[in-house]
């Protein structure tokens, strides 16, 4: 095992209180984990040691460790254990052998999200942003994440009432990208719709269903745009509607009226950026 590095402890004892912040994830996750998430998986993990996020420590398997030591910064604070050690301290099974606890945005930060959003694409000629309104599911949230990587979108903004873009479960399915991806809270998510058009100029593109939507492929996005997803069941709010440029429908058979929105959101940006824009051949 490679010990080259500082800031390196091997952990023995399920009792030792350096780990205490990897004790009883699940527990924890449901508790809510005050100032950090936590990664699991060697490739988010290596997604996110290629990010400038703040990483509170790595918790590593030997094997791990040895796999991924060239890529830790020298300042990380590293544990290792053995698999069921580490298994016994998180309190299920950790048959990956890697898992990462990293500091998440303060509130302040979380509150001017969208304005950072806003200074960071000021000047951009074409802009691509997904969003979602009350998606409470975090398999879907972390497909957004995958899916937005996948197509080439700039950034996401999710409504508040939206469920944890950083929750354990969406951050593995995102696939790391959630750390990857820039990304906003919308507040007050119709103001911070509009401050998107205004300050940005978006086309606000809502994915629905209804008598004003008309087909998918005949809408044409601006070189800026944002692609709006609801929940599955509820859609998007009137008010959501109300405020869109266009309302963009996915015709379908009678007997299926909707779909999962990780698979809208696929659809949507394929034929908005994929179709014209990636060349697979």
């Amino acid at each position: 095992m490679c010990d080259s590095k500082t800031n390196v402890a091997v952990v023995t004892s399920i009792d030792d209180p350096q780990v205490d912040v990897y004790r009883n994830i699940r527990d924890a996750d449901l508790r809510g984990r005050k100032h950090l998430c936590m990664v699991e998986s060697e490739m988010v993990v290596r997604r996110l040691l290629s990010t400038d996020w703040n990483v509170h420590s790595l918790f590593l398997s030997p094997q791990k460790y040895d796999r991924l030591a060239h890529l830790i910064p020298k300042h990380y604070q590293v544990f290792i254990a053995d698999v069921t050690v580490m298994s016994d301290i998180t309190g299920f099974h950790i048959h990956r052998g890697v898992l990462a606890a990293v500091h998440r945005p303060t509130e302040d930060s979380i509150r001017e999200s969208i304005s950072s959003l806003i200074q960071k694409f000021e000047g951009r000629k074409t802009i691509s942003l997904l969003l979602a309104q009350g998606i409470t599911n975090v398999d879907n949230i972390g497909a957004l994440f995958r899916n937005a990587a996948a197509f080439g979108v700039d950034g996401l903004v999710f409504d508040h009432t939206c469920c944890d873009p950083l929750y354990r479960k969406a951050i593995r399915v995102s696939m790391g990208h959630a750390f990857a991806l820039p990304w906003a809270i919308a507040i007050n998510w119709i103001d911070d719709l509009l401050r998107l058009r205004e300050e940005l100029g978006i086309q606000l593109i809502g994915c629905e269903t209804g008598d004003i939507a008309i087909p998918m492929w005949d809408v044409t996005p601006s070189e800026k745009f944002g692609l709006i997803m609801g929940e599955e069941k509820a859609g998007l709010s009137q008010s959501t509607i109300q405020i869109c440029d266009v309302i963009a429908e996915i015709p379908m058979t009678p007997k299926v009226p909707s779909i999962n929105v990780a698979v809208a959101s696929a659809v949507g940006l394929y034929e908005f950026l994929g179709r014209h824009s990636l060349d697979n051949r």
